[in-house]
C-alpha cells in the first residue's frame, strides 16, 4: 500500500430522493437509531486512513444542522448543485483548497449506509498505486436482457465482464476534477465519477466489493438496509 499520498471523501448529499416519495429526503430518514447520513458518516470516518469527509448540501438544507455527526472535526461542508456531478466538483474544490493534487478521493453515496471496512481497505490497497483509480462493483449475476422502449427483449445480454458499479469511486483530486468539468463542457452525460474518467479516455480499475453495500433508493430498501447493519454489527 503507498500511503505517501493522503485520503479524502466526498459525498454528494444535496439531492431530495424523489423515487423514495417521502417528505424527508431519504439520506435523512431513520435507519437501526440514525439518519442514513450519519450511518454513511460513521463508516467513512471510522477508517483511520480517511484524512477528512467533504458533504455537499443543498443551500436551504434544513435537515443537516441537527445530523449527530460522528467525528465534527473530520466532517467539512461543500455547497451542493442542481445535479450530483455539480455536488461532487463543489466538493472537489473545497478540497483543493487544502488537499494535494495528486490526493486520492473516495466520492461516496449519501444513501449507501452499509459500507464496510473492509471494503474501503481493499479499494485504497488495489488502487493506490494504480495509474488511475478505480471503483467498488459486484459482478452481474441475474440474466439480463435488452428491450426496445415497448418493453418487448431484443436480445439476452452475455453477463461475462459485466459490473454493477457501487461507490465509493476512488480516483486523484486534480484528475477527477478535470474530468468531471470537462465532461460538463461538453454535455456528457455523467452517471457517476468513472464514466467522466472513461470520457476522458482513462481506464478505472473494478475493484470487487460486498453485495450489501446497497444504495437505498426506494421504500423497500430502508427494510433491508435495517437487516444488513443489524447483521454487520453482530458479525
Amino acid at each position: 500500500m503507498n500511503n505517501r499520498n493522503k485520503y479524502y471523501c466526498v459525498v454528494p448529499a444535496a439531492g431530495v430522493g424523489s423515487r423514495m416519495g417521502t417528505a424527508v429526503p431519504k439520506q435523512y430518514l431513520r435507519l437501526h437509531g440514525k439518519t442514513v447520513i450519519e450511518h454513511t458518516l460513521a463508516r467513512l470516518c471510522a477508517h483511520p486512513l480517511i484524512e477528512g469527509v467533504v458533504v455537499a448540501i443543498g443551500a436551504d438544507d434544513q435537515y443537516w444542522p441537527q445530523q449527530q455527526l460522528p467525528d465534527p472535526d473530520k466532517i467539512y461542508v461543500a455547497q451542493g448543485g442542481a445535479e450530483r456531478c455539480h455536488s461532487v466538483l463543489n466538493g472537489l474544490q473545497f478540497l483543493s483548497g487544502f488537499a494535494d493534487v495528486d490526493d486520492w478521493v473516495l466520492v461516496h453515496d449519501a444513501a449507501r449506509p452499509c459500507l464496510h471496512h473492509d471494503d474501503i481497505s481493499r479499494m485504497i490497497d488495489m488502487l493506490s498505486d494504480h495509474p488511475v483509480g478505480g471503483l467498488l462493483g459486484v459482478p452481474v449475476a441475474d440474466t439480463v436482457k435488452r428491450s426496445n422502449p415497448a418493453g418487448e427483449v431484443l436480445q439476452t445480454v452475455s453477463r461475462d465482464h459485466l459490473w454493477r458499479a457501487l461507490t465509493p469511486q476512488m480516483f486523484r483530486l486534480s484528475q477527477l476534477q478535470q474530468a468531471l468539468q470537462a465532461a460538463l463542457d461538453e454535455h456528457f452525460l455523467v452517471t457517476d465519477e468513472a464514466s467522466a474518467m472513461e470520457h476522458a479516455g482513462l481506464k478505472p480499475h473494478m475493484v470487487e466489493g460486498r453485495a450489501d453495500n446497497i444504495k437505498i433508493t426506494r421504500p423497500e430498501d430502508l427494510s433491508l438496509a435495517e437487516l444488513y447493519l443489524a447483521q454487520q454489527e453482530t458479525a
